[in-house]
């Protein structure tokens, strides 16, 4: 090893889910949604065409349209709402700036795994509750001192989301230390915890346009709550790259809030194809989880989720495995369009034999 080298800070990094390329595949891996932004972000893109000539300034770097277009959607105050190069950037920021004390961050063992990345990366201790054999958050191992919290609801990547009642729960208390909700998958059948932010000054709640807006290569993330924690964070983030968002992010971001009607009907659509891609797998002989997200995650009776991974891989259809303990029998599967999963459970009964 170099001399130089030994000042390198070594983590392993987060793996993101595979990004194939390729005629004809189904993508079912990364969780995006499979129908178009609205309408009013395709119009919204064709004006920016003609507004190339402002890409040489720099952007508002409060971000200015784009929050008060959230705080107005959400009906908050706009020293609520922090926004960021899609939820990972809001997290990560909220990781940096919440998480500096000597007591340990709690997440599951089976939830995001970038947590601990990022917790890693900063020097944040951690512990990691086991969720039971349900894969249920047992909110009595968060009824200790703590250096705070983090929870997906619904959890990724098991599908499994607790209620509003159970998540009060937990914040109340931790009251010593924020408590972070990602809410990335909640459009699709989850309530939101944003119900409390009116009785909680330590509740933070994230959510992205990734996934029901269907804008993950736009790369929007942000996160509401009170005004002092939306203040610490900008002051991190204007420490670290004060631009974050681009004109274009900005301008789309926007476009999107404005058609709530077509949101709507695209999460509802992913819903009712969940639901019958559920009854189709069980039939197949898989169990799934009840899913509150845009995914299933599911466990066959007989051949390994490996096994099928890889037959699914050679077949050009992709979903995601995790070889990880607990979960290494398991698949996630993102909800596609009716057509690519009629193409997934052709190739599942071909498989199953």
């Amino acid at each position: 090893m170099k001399a130089w080298e030994r000042n390198f800070r070594r983590v392993e990094p987060y793996t993101p889910g595979e990004q194939p390329e390729f005629a004809n595949m189904v993508k079912l891996n990364t969780n995006e949604n499979p129908y178009p932004p609205s309408p009013k972000v395709e119009e919204a893109a064709g004006r920016l065409c003609r507004e190339v000539e402002k890409f040489r300034l720099y952007p508002d770097f409060k971000a200015g349209v784009l929050v008060d277009a959230l705080a107005g959607y959400y009906k908050l105050s706009k020293d609520q709402v922090f926004v960021g190069v899609g939820s990972d950037d809001v997290l990560s920021v909220a990781f940096l700036t919440f998480f500096n004390s000597h007591k340990p961050v709690l997440f599951p063992d089976i939830t995001y795994s970038f947590y601990d990345v990022w917790a890693r990366v900063y020097g944040i201790p951690y512990e990691c509750p086991a969720l039971d054999e349900n894969f249920r958050i047992r909110r009595e191992d968060y009824y200790r001192e703590n250096g705070g919290i983090v929870l997906a609801n619904p959890n990724a990547p098991t599908s499994v989301a607790e209620g509003l009642d159970f998540i009060e729960d937990i914040v109340s208390h931790n009251q010593e230390s924020v408590v972070v909700v990602d809410e990335a998958y909640v459009d699709f059948g989850q309530t939101s915890a944003l119900p409390l932010l009116s009785k909680y000054e330590n509740l933070l709640v994230v959510q992205t346009f990734s996934k029901s807006r269907s804008m993950a290569g736009v790369r929007i993330g942000y996160a509401m709550g009170h005004p002092s924690l939306i203040r610490a964070m900008n002051d991190v983030k204007y420490s670290i790259n004060s631009y974050t968002m681009n004109y274009p992010s900005l301008q789309l971001g926007v476009a999107a809030l404005e058609d709530d009607v077509y949101f709507k009907e695209c999460c509802e659509r992913i819903i009712k194809t969940r639901g019958r891609a559920k009854e189709t797998l069980c039939g197949l002989g898989f169990t799934c989880l009840n899913s509150s997200a845009n995914f299933l995650f599911a466990t066959h009776e007989s051949m390994s989720a490996k096994k099928i991974f890889a037959a699914l891989k050679e077949r050009g259809i992709f979903v995601r495995y995790f070889d990880k303990p607990r979960i290494d029998n398991y698949l996630r599967i993102t909800i596609g369009t009716e057509e690519q999963m009629e193409r997934l459970f052709r190739a599942l009964k071909e498989i199953l034999g």
